[in-house]
């Protein structure tokens, strides 16, 4: 008898591209939730192929999740995405799900394309949604047509409620005038550490010791992952918004853009004046720095190191707790603010996991 007979109405032909810190950290988190899901909810998710970028396994009756590892080790085939899609994609089953937990682009590119299989769409990559506005255009155009989700919370504030806080002030009719926010977990670690009492050099240094930044600090000294997160919060408002056409504020000295990560590390104190000047400054002021980007009333955008009082929210935030503050005509003399853990591997794929459930929500699961 075809398997389709055993299958529930809310059965998940699920894929996860990308198994490592989040990807990984999210399967564990589907183990521990399953069946309790299922009883719960009615929620029946088969993880049904685990790809990188060089190897996948697929099965057709599921992979349990709590011990992918071993099977995807001994079991792995080639890496083949058409091959890939297709059996996730398989008809018989009532709903089918991508999640794509990788930073790539050329990925990015195929969301479209898989909703039009029938396949929803997952992701904490940040590359779809800052692509340029004809692609990203066209892939809201195919989720109105296909009736697939997309889904993408952990774009911007990792685990935080950004997004969906921000389309429910949209959808219920109010203005949105302002946004403000410190949404990267590296620079909310390094300025709110930052006293002067130790050269900044040494924190970045620090910062990457512990994980914080990417294996590369430019990608974060740059402004540019800042300047993403800006341009997605900008074009849930509707703006026409390009990441190209926003100025953005780099942190990496002059002369030290190119050149190998340890070439820029040999060098890297040539931050420390920039840094110190821009620090004491703010404190004659009672101001503290913070890296934020902002969304105007007119749609324009920016990404850049500014000094607040000390009684403003991000001048308050500690460690990589990422700020984000609305201001709206209902949140109008007190901006309405989320706050939180803004990076870390578990809050991130907890994220991509309440996606899961929303996507779950909308196809009928008593959740």
């Amino acid at each position: 008898m075809h398997a389709r007979f055993f299958l529930s109405k809310q059965a998940l032909s699920v894929g996860l591209i990308g198994p490592g810190n989040i990807g990984g950290t999210l399967l564990g988190q589907i183990a521990k939730e399953s069946i309790r899901l299922k009883e719960q909810f009615g929620l029946d998710i088969h993880i049904r192929g685990i790809a990188n970028s060089r190897q996948m396994i697929l099965d057709q009756d599921g992979i349990d999740p709590a011990n992918w590892k071993e099977r995807f080790a001994s079991e792995s085939i080639p890496m083949d995405l058409d091959l890939f899609t297709r059996h996730i994609g398989a008809t018989y089953f009532p709903h089918s799900l991508i999640i794509d937990c990788t930073t790539s682009s050329t990925l990015a590119e195929l969301y479209a394309s898989w909703m039009e299989m029938g396949i929803h769409v997952i992701t904490p990559n940040k590359k779809a949604g800052t692509a340029p506005m004809a692609y990203y255009d066209h892939l809201f155009d195919t989720c109105l047509k296909t009736g697939r989700r997309f889904l993408y919370e952990t774009t911007v504030g990792a685990g935080l409620p950004v997004i969906w806080t921000l389309k429910d002030l949209v959808q219920t009719g109010d203005r949105v005038h302002r946004i403000e926010g410190i949404v990267s977990g590296t620079l909310a670690w390094l300025f709110s550490s930052y006293d002067a009492s130790k050269p900044f050099s040494t924190l970045v240094r620090q910062a990457m010791e512990m994980g914080y930044t990417e294996p590369d600090p430019r990608d974060d000294l740059s402004g540019m992952d800042v300047g993403r997160k800006t341009v997605i919060l900008a074009r849930e408002l509707g703006y026409q918004v390009e990441v190209a056409d926003i100025p953005i504020q780099s942190l990496v000295p002059e002369g030290l853009e190119q050149g190998s990560v340890q070439q820029f590390l040999d060098q890297l104190e040539l931050l420390d004046p920039v840094i110190e000047t821009a620090y004491h400054e703010a404190k004659i002021q009672n101001h503290r720095l913070r890296y934020v980007g902002v969304v105007d009333e007119s749609g324009k955008c920016s990404a850049s190191l500014k000094s607040f009082p000390l009684d403003h929210p991000f001048a308050q935030a500690q460690g990589t707790d990422n700020v984000i503050c609305f201001t709206t005509d209902r949140y109008d003399t007190q901006p309405l603010v989320i706050k939180g853990p803004g990076a870390g591997r578990e809050v991130t794929a907890g994220g991509v996991f309440s996606d899961i459930l929303r996507l779950a929500a909308y196809l009928g699961a008593r959740i």
